[in-house]
């Protein structure tokens, strides 16, 4: 799956977004609304990331929906 997919079906992404990172609020998640540079953002501030570290992390969930 790649990013396109996950922004244009974001309302479905959101549960496995959340599995992964719940310490993202839901308010959270609707301002990020499927944009990718604030889901990392988000995922640098809640978790004290890098910006690699947390696009790392983007790129492993991404890697695992399509080899779901």
């Amino acid at each position: 799956m790649n990013w396109d997919q996950i922004e244009g079906n974001w309302k479905q992404a959101v549960g496995r977004v959340k599995e992964r990172w719940g310490e993202l609020t839901d308010d959270e998640l609707d301002q990020i609304a499927g944009n990718r540079d604030q889901l990392e953002g988000k995922i640098q501030e809640k978790y004290g990331k890098t910006k690699e570290q947390a696009r790392d992390e983007v790129d492993k969930m991404l890697s695992e929906e399509e080899s779901a």
